[in-house]
């Protein structure tokens, strides 16, 4: 059986974020999706903020900079949740 897709490729193609979920969509055709509770300043973020991403590192990752957050798709991948915070 032959793939459409003839390796790989992690990098973003789309990202989606509501109340509950981040989704990030590959150019692969996967669809990475988690808990937005693992990223508090998205969680705290408007949907305004939410919806103003950028690619960065080559498409490889996403950056809010109303927020100062980046995520890679590695780490995605990885279940990584963001640090938490010392009070």
């Amino acid at each position: 059986m032959h793939s459409l897709v003839s390796e790989t490729d992690l990098r973003v193609m789309s990202v989606s974020i509501d109340d509950d979920r981040l989704a990030v969509e590959l150019m692969d055709g996967r669809v990475i999706a988690v808990p937005l509770a693992w990223y508090p300043r998205l969680a705290n973020a408007t949907q305004a903020q939410r919806e103003h991403w950028e690619l960065a590192g080559a498409g490889y990752g996403i950056h809010w900079p109303d927020i100062d957050e980046d995520l890679s798709t590695e780490g995605l991948l990885q279940g990584a949740r963001a640090p938490r915070q010392s009070t």
